[in-house]
């Protein structure tokens, strides 16, 4: 990582703004005096190691582990350190789930050091010293409709030496999940540490075998992409700072990465056979909002987002993929003469805030080489929906029972950085929260009265997309002014739109669960807020914050079969291995939550609880 010294740094400080004209370069090329504000990783050259094929497992109850690690990200870097669940290195396996077949995982946090303990903030939610070294954690099934005490809350936390089993119903359409940490305040800290995975919902029509209803490609055809960027170090560590303004041990509101991360390596090159694959991205970065495309322009098709499949392929050649975001693509490799390769970029600025300190767009993912031998060739599906043996139709968007307004805001401290994030004004601990009732569809005119993007996820549902439309921001708050922060203020934007009401991308058609919110703009969605007997859970129930301990010399059975499992293990659950209760704080929990996937967003103070009520 660069040296910043106080000569360096005030000459960037009087430059001001002038970095943000730079263009992107397609790799990082070492220390830049251009943009001295910053930390940068060191030169790495592209495409020298083989992408990873992640390990997928298939059953209904696992036992995973959250471990300290140490992981190589580069064949010209060393091992750092970094967090896993199980027995990976860094990040987790795909889990394989069946629809209407409950998952059962058996968690437990075995973490004995945390790559970034020096930045723990001490002054957010009521985080201490111990927290460095009792690190708390909690799983989160994103995108999963799970009864509320399954659903990962941030308050509901197991620390090392605890754990906890969740269970998971997948009552819904096939789709593509993915777990994370989600534990509070310090969620960006162990998601990009390494706690995420990808957790793959199977059903009769999507089953993922040879000859499956759809027509789809599968095993070796179809390829789960972990998305990240990254900023590291020559030592093989990661960092979570990008800059050196705001010191180390602070929140620092978002940190921009350098290089591109793919299944847990940098620049990887997939070798692929001559013909059609199914590719399912995540965006698991803690920052950015990226617009993807193929570097020689080819197009492919959209079959799928966060809810499931949509009701045909949409072709296109880019898409735009923000954090926590999930896009399943069929891309037709037979496009490619043997040996010829094509890279897998990004389009998409830096955001306005990042590149007021020098931040430029990181471009580059990855590398596809078409190798001589022909691949999948089965045709690229009409229809995915709708039909004999197919699942029934999106359906048009449903008329909303009830419209209510809720904000994004960057209200400021006295503090470096000044922002802090927040939704209506409000911090998470407040109490006048949305509470829409069980049974009815509403819409939600999210209004973002900041000037960058923000990627808004909802827990528990899924809605629809009705369209953005850009707002006079400074008009809007001259009338309807930001009280201090901690009083609601939920403006009404449509005196102040300025144009037509832009409709979804053609990507966004279908079922979602996190939407990106677009600066000085209104995303109008419409979500339907189901009932306990459709979920055959109660959504309002409250629930207990016991976790369990357990012996840290006694592992338990894992893995599959008679394999003995340990610290690492992850595999079909055996022995409990509890040893009793504890309670964290005091009081029951209830309720879901909604929040910005910015993770630094998220910890500080971009979420808010939400309640379903009768």
């Amino acid at each position: 990582m660069q040296r910043i010294t106080r000569r360096t740094l005030l000459a960037g400080l009087a430059a001001g703004t002038g970095a943000v004209l730079l263009g992107g370069r397609a790799f990082a090329d070492g220390p830049d005096i251009s943009r001295p504000l910053l930390f940068h990783s060191p030169r790495l050259e592209p495409f020298v190691d083989d992408l990873p094929l992640l390990s997928r497992l298939d059953s209904s109850s696992y036992r995973i582990d959250a471990v300290s690690t140490m992981h190589s990200f580069h064949r010209d870097l060393p091992p750092g350190p970094a967090l896993a669940y199980g027995d990976n290195t860094y990040g987790g396996p795909t889990l394989v789930a069946h629809r209407g077949q409950e998952t059962s995982i058996e968690y437990r946090n075995r973490i004995d050091a945390h790559p970034f303990a020096v930045d723990f903030d001490t002054s957010l939610h009521g985080l201490s010293e111990r927290h460095r070294t009792d690190v708390p954690t909690s799983m989160h099934l994103h995108g999963g409709v799970t009864p509320p005490e399954f659903d990962g809350n941030p308050e509901q936390i197991s620390r090392p030496g605890q754990g906890f089993t969740y269970r998971f119903p997948n009552r819904q359409d096939a789709t593509t999940l993915w777990y994370h940490d989600h534990a509070m305040a310090v969620t960006r800290l162990n998601a990009y540490a390494g706690l995420a995975g990808m957790y793959l919902l199977r059903d009769d029509h999507d089953t993922g075998l040879p000859g499956n209803p759809l027509g789809l490609p599968s095993g070796e055809f179809e390829l789960d992409l972990v998305l990240q960027e990254k900023i590291v170090d020559s030592n093989g560590s990661q960092s979570i700072r990008s800059t050196p303004i705001v010191p180390q041990g602070r929140w620092e509101g978002g940190a921009v990465g350098d290089v591109g991360v793919v299944n847990g390596r940098i620049w990887p090159e997939a070798r692929v056979a001559r013909g059609l694959y199914r590719l399912r991205l995540l965006n698991a970065a803690s920052f950015s909002i990226w617009d993807l495309h193929f570097s020689n322009g080819m197009p492919f098709w959209v079959i799928g987002m966060e809810g499931g499949l949509l009701d045909a392929p949409v072709p296109t050649t880019r898409v735009r993929l923000s954090p926590g975001e999930r896009v399943d693509l069929l891309v037709d490799f037979a496009q490619l003469d043997a040996d010829a390769t094509v890279e897998l970029r990004n389009s998409e600025p830096a955001a306005p805030q990042a590149a007021q300190i020098g931040a430029v767009l990181m471009p580059l993912f990855m590398r596809f080489r078409a190798e001589s031998a022909r691949g999948f060739t089965g045709p690229v599906p009409d229809r995915l929906r709708g039909g004999p043996g197919l699942p029934p139709v999106v359906g048009p968007i449903p008329a909303p029972q009830n419209v209510r307004n809720v904000s994004l805001s960057q209200p400021s401290e006295v503090r470096i950085p000044p922002s802090i994030m927040s939704l209506n004004n409000l911090m998470y601990h407040s109490t006048d929260i949305e509470m829409p009732r069980q049974g009815t569809v509403e819409q939600w005119n999210i209004v973002n009265a900041t000037p960058d993007p923000h990627p808004i996820h909802l827990h528990l549902v899924h809605f629809r997309v009705l369209g953005r439309q850009a707002i006079n921001t400074l008009a809007m708050c001259a009338r309807q002014p930001q009280p201090p922060i901690g009083l609601k203020w939920t403006p009404d934007p449509d005196p102040y739109v300025v144009e037509p009401m832009r409709g979804p991308e053609p990507w966004e058609t279908g079922y979602k669960d996190t939407v990106i919110c677009d600066p000085n703009s209104v995303t109008r969605i419409v979500a339907y807020f189901p009932t306990a007997d459709e979920l055959g859970f109660d959504p309002d129930a409250t629930f207990s914050r016991e976790v369990h301990t357990f012996d840290p010399h006694r592992a338990g059975h894992g893995g599959h079969g008679d394999h003995t499992g340990h610290a690492g293990t992850v595999g079909t659950a055996g022995a409990a291995g509890t040893v009793g209760t504890v309670g964290t704080a005091g009081g029951d929990l209830q309720g879901y939550v909604w929040h910005c996937h910015i993770l630094d967003h998220e910890d500080h103070d971009m979420m808010l609880k939400y309640r379903t009520v009768t």
